[in-house]
């Protein structure tokens, strides 16, 4: 148990309420706050540690919009009705916190919450608020249980520990209706909270304050989508890297696994082949039809073949626009840059 954290009250940073962005975030990067909890944890779809430590040096944001600016923008807009919808629902009377708090003892800690929620019992809990789509909204089940996706569990246990509250309750919308949202609640858990409190500590005090950046130790997707976004774009002219010892092992077990690969891929490739003869002996029987239907056994199987059309430019009429149109050309084609990661063994060494 925390003994230090059995009484005190949060230490008031700021009233947020007429801040401008800019001077925002300026506060965000003087410590550590709910939704930077899950990049330290290593348990971030959206970012890693290292991506947190650039934003908090203000080298690179993480808060960067890109390309889902519009599901941003629309969770912004939708706090309020989603917060109402909360109080509807509950019957618990909420009201907008409008400051960011900070850890008294922990000062790194801060949090800026959505809203507070006045309990039947007197005390006082907090609400995040949080929006998804049809498709997302499983992500708040876990083997048919109703669960809180983790890195926002880590986000209100990051919040409880600076507030010194003992639940958080999180209201999301799913659809365009009352009824489609999600009310979770979790109670505070001191044992998960002296592990957040020691890897924030460790990451603030070893790295921020350092000017130390964090290894990289999440998915590799995020690893390269963090280097895209801190090293920028490739520079052919750059001069050849000689890679440690421990880099070079690593490039030797990527050619391992490029050999295994290789073999599982020959394994699929027949399969695939096996598979697409009996889908065209299938289509045969089909003809135009675009449903079909047998039964083995007790079993019945459903067939369907049905048409997909999408809309797509050919490479020889995207030729023909950039010769007769090029103003139009060069208004509506954008060029994207990627990079193509490639090991392959020049020459034995020499015993």
């Amino acid at each position: 148990m925390q003994k230090e954290c059995d009484s005190y009250t949060p230490e008031v940073v700021v009233d947020t309420t007429n801040l401008t962005r800019e001077q925002w975030l300026s506060y965000r990067r003087q410590g550590i706050g709910g939704s930077d909890a899950a990049a330290i944890l290593g348990i971030s779809p959206f970012a890693t540690a290292r991506d947190l430590y650039y934003e908090k040096l203000n080298l690179v944001s993480i808060q960067d919009e890109g390309d889902n600016w519009v599901a941003k923008k629309m969770g912004h807009l939708l706090e309020d009705l989603v917060a109402e919808i909360f109080q509807k629902t509950t019957g618990y009377p909420i009201c907008k916190a409008k400051k960011m708090f900070r850890h008294p003892i922990h000062r790194f800690m801060l949090a800026d919450v959505d809203y507070l929620v006045s309990l039947p019992n007197g005390k006082t809990a907090i609400l995040e608020i949080k929006t998804t789509n049809y498709h997302a909204k499983d992500h708040w089940w876990l083997n048919g249980q109703e669960t809180v996706p983790i890195n926002y569990e880590a986000q209100g246990r990051h919040y409880m520990c600076v507030m010194n509250l003992d639940e958080v309750f999180y209201c999301c919308l799913y659809g365009n209706s009352e009824e489609e949202i999600i009310i979770r609640h979790i109670t505070r858990d001191n044992a998960y909270e002296e592990e957040l409190i020691t890897l924030e500590r460790t990451f603030w005090n070893d790295h921020v304050q350092l000017k130390n950046p964090p290894p990289y130790t999440e998915d590799g997707d995020l690893i390269l989508s963090s280097i895209k976004k801190s090293i920028g774009p490739a520079d052919q002219n750059a001069p050849q890297v000689k890679l440690s010892l421990p880099l070079a092992n690593s490039v030797l077990r990527f050619t391992e696994l490029q050999t295994q690969k290789k073999q599982i891929d020959a394994q699929s490739k027949a399969l695939d082949k096996e598979m697409k003869r009996l889908q065209g002996r299938i289509v045969a029987e089909m003809g135009t039809s675009c449903t079909a239907v047998c039964s083995i056994g007790d079993n019945t199987y459903t067939v369907t073949y049905n048409p997909i059309r999408k809309l797509s430019v050919n490479k020889n009429n995207l030729i023909r626009l950039q010769a007769q149109h090029p103003e139009i050309y060069a208004d509506y084609v954008t060029v994207s840059e990627s990079r193509r990661f490639n090991v392959k063994k020049l020459q034995e060494t020499a015993a």
